[in-house]
């Protein structure tokens, strides 16, 4: 089906890359990874895929990898994805999430690359401007959607100048095996496994009406590794992910069910934080052919299964808060 193509896949330890790096090793393309496993594994490298341990801000070694490599196609995936805690460590954030992608665009325009695949996210919108759709004028409202809209805007700007095609996905509250459970700054499902595990109440910031549509790994990656290969995605933006929103007291109940407990609860004060999120997916379904399979509790069971197996896992503390002021206690401990 696909022409074999030579891939790198940054940030492919991580979650979403370590799965979407197998999806394109299952259709027969060949993976280089790069990655300094500061939010990823080097257990979820998918076997067949070439690993490369080093970080995106590191130019040299960009430059070498590309050099040394005809890429046909990048997909960008490495980040660090905290939206939330992204007001608080701005700095890092823009030198992980903007500079760290410049340094790729630079590397892929100046050898060629066909096109360059961005994994951005909803947080680009910002609120009220629900169902989220992708001709909506982006109004990010923390730093890491600002980073994200920024890197956008950057390969709208090369293909003008230098003819390089893209492709960006906005993919929204993702969620499956090999997501990092113990990071307690995102990922809420992952979150509420690892506290159940442990008997620990389940920490929700304000009353849990927080709105999001919750969406299974498979149905992200298949949709992302076929695209570079539909000509009519080329310079296009997409949302994907699943079409139906539950609220955060909805996703408990789903996920106490998956995990077999009954859970207790803490409400905490609220973040700052767009209340309600999710997106239309009409282009996505128009140009790709996108569907969603997996329904949440569907998703929710599989997950469960797979922590069960892998345990309690306990998260290093983020050490490089800059701004501490209206940082919640919970980070801060």
């Amino acid at each position: 089906m696909y022409q074999k193509s030579k891939i790198l896949v940054t940030g492919g330890a991580g979650f979403i890359g370590a799965n979407l790096a197998q999806k394109l090793l299952d259709n027969g393309h060949e993976v280089i990874i790069l990655d300094d496993l500061s939010g990823g594994f080097e257990e979820n490298i998918p076997s067949g895929a070439k690993f490369i341990n080093g970080s995106i801000n590191d130019l040299d070694l960009v430059n070498r990898i590309f050099k040394d490599n005809s890429f046909d196609y990048i997909y960008h995936l490495a980040a660090y994805a905290a939206e939330g805690l992204s007001h608080f460590i701005k700095k890092f954030n823009y030198e992980n999430n903007l500079i760290g992608s410049i340094n790729l665009i630079n590397a892929s325009v100046n050898n060629g690359v066909k096109c360059f695949i961005f994994t951005s996210s909803i947080a680009v919108y910002g609120a009220n401007q629900v169902p989220m759709k992708e001709d909506a004028k982006p109004f990010p409202e923390d730093s890491y959607g600002i980073s994200k809209y920024a890197v956008e805007l950057e390969l709208e700007s090369c293909k003008k100048m230098f003819d390089m095609d893209y492709i960006i996905f906005r993919p929204h509250n993702v969620y499956g095996e090999m997501q990092n459970i113990g990071d307690k700054y995102r990922n809420v499902i992952g979150i509420f496994m690892n506290q159940m595990m442990q008997q620990q109440p389940l920490t929700v910031f304000g009353d849990g009406n927080q709105k999001r549509a919750f969406t299974y790994i498979k149905d992200v990656v298949d949709v992302m590794a076929k695209a570079p290969f539909i000509p009519e995605a080329y310079n296009q933006i997409f949302n994907i992910g699943a079409d139906e929103p539950y609220t955060i007291n909805e996703l408990i109940d789903a996920v106490a069910n998956a995990m077999n407990v009954k859970p207790k609860i803490i409400n905490l004060d609220a973040r700052n934080e767009v209340m309600i999120a999710y997106s239309d997916h009409q282009k996505a379904k128009d140009i790709l052919g996108y569907k969603t399979s997996v329904s949440l509790s569907e998703g929710v069971s599989k997950m469960g299964d797979w922590a069960k197996k892998v345990g309690v896992k306990s998260g290093n503390k983020f050490e490089k808060i800059e701004i501490r002021r209206n940082l919640p206690p919970t980070w801060n401990e």
